[in-house]
């Protein structure tokens, strides 16, 4: 009971001195509210309110079908623009897609003909020029293909592909973006706040005062873990209800409740890894600058951002041994699709196996450092 008790008052010393601390409070407000909210609402890579303008120079009711078929949020909705207006509004990064459908182009396509539909692009916009050029082109052959079947018979086609759309029906992004910002935010505050409390301790003297105390490193530790750990934790449901849920109104399929579970666990095994890494580093600046090199290779190789299956057999076996693949498997399958824990199990058992082994390491390199001080 002396021994939690320690434990339990060390964590709260931790706690004060975050309190204390108005650079990492704003660094947890912002991480778990505005960074999620613009990595939702922002989408860069992909085409939302895309600047478009027609020039119609058939003045046609297929060329009419064309220009409403663009429409948000994929489109702002297009403005009609003259011939003579077209290369000005290009060349002052008014539209980033100017579609000029010459004259007599429903005429040519009824009598079978292959009329050409230029499309200007400004390529300085490379994400969605690269999208749209060939949205815009399946949007005007479905429209024209729709249009001429009105006018002869139709043709059955061979095979017709019925694509259902799961987990995200309308391919929202914000879905995918606000739910993977909390999943990288955990690991990387989590990481950041222990190791820079143990830096803290160091530099400001404070961690001598403790080797004179009948604490051991085993508590000294364990107070780090669970004090970060429950502010990682505390941060991540509170965007969860209030940013995802309620502002971005992100539907959440699974347990709430088993989702908490994995990122407590998760919360486990990189707090030791903060602590690990500030063993290694001397000061706050080299502890920054192995932050770099350890979050990097988490947050790109595990399968947040891109599917591992679409990586080198080497990578996805190596990412393996890293706690954040498990966990963004875990978050993926409970957030996304609403596993249950018969499904997650193996996951959150690899995170558990993972965050032993990783406050083992930390616990040791720990002792070693404070015995060199001592």
């Amino acid at each position: 009971m002396s021994r939690l008790k320690n434990i339990y008052r060390l964590g709260v010393k931790e706690l004060w001195s975050l309190i204390r601390d108005p650079m990492m409070l704003v660094l947890i407000a912002y991480t778990f509210t505005l960074s999620i909210y613009v990595a939702a609402t922002a989408m860069p890579e992909t085409l939302h309110n895309a600047a478009v303008a027609i020039v119609d120079e058939d003045g046609s009711p297929l060329s009419a079908r064309i220009a409403q078929a663009f429409y948000p949020p994929h489109f702002n909705t297009p403005r009609l623009l003259t011939l003579t207006e077209m290369d000005a509004g290009m060349d002052s990064g008014d539209y980033t897609f100017v579609l000029d459908i010459p004259p007599d182009f429903q005429a040519d396509v009824l009598a079978g003909k292959s009329p050409r539909v230029q499309l200007n692009v400004d390529a300085t916009r490379m994400s969605q020029a690269f999208t749209g050029s060939s949205y815009i082109q399946q949007m005007v052959s479905d429209e024209v293909n729709e249009f001429v079947r009105r006018y002869r018979a139709p043709t059955a086609l061979p095979v017709e592909l019925n694509v259902h759309t799961r987990f995200n029906p309308n391919l929202e992004q914000s879905w995918f973006g606000s739910l993977m910002e909390i999943i990288n935010n955990v690991t990387m505050l989590s990481i950041i706040l222990t190791g820079a409390a143990l830096i803290r301790e160091r530099e400001h003297g404070t961690i001598e005062h403790l080797l004179v105390m009948p604490v051991r490193p085993l508590e000294i530790m364990l107070a780090k873990v669970w004090a970060m750990g429950l502010v990682v934790w505390s941060a991540a449901l509170i965007a969860l209800i209030f940013v995802v849920q309620g502002t971005l109104h992100v539907p959440i399929q699974g347990s709430l409740a088993l989702f908490m579970l994995a990122v407590a666990l998760h919360l486990f095994a990189t707090t030791s890894m903060g602590i690990f890494l500030a063993t290694v580093a001397r000061s706050m600046p080299q502890f920054g600058m192995l932050l770099v090199l350890v979050l990097l290779p988490l947050e790109l190789l595990s399968g947040g951002m891109t599917p591992r299956e679409s990586m080198p057999r080497l990578v996805q076996d190596l990412m393996q041994a890293a706690p954040t693949t498990h966990f963004v498997t875990v978050a993926q399958a409970i957030l996304y699709r609403g596993a249950g824990l018969d499904v997650v199990w193996p996951a959150l058992l690899a995170i558990a196996v993972i965050g032993s082994v990783l406050f083992s390491a930390a616990l040791a390199r720990f002792r070693n450092t404070i015995s060199q001080m001592a």
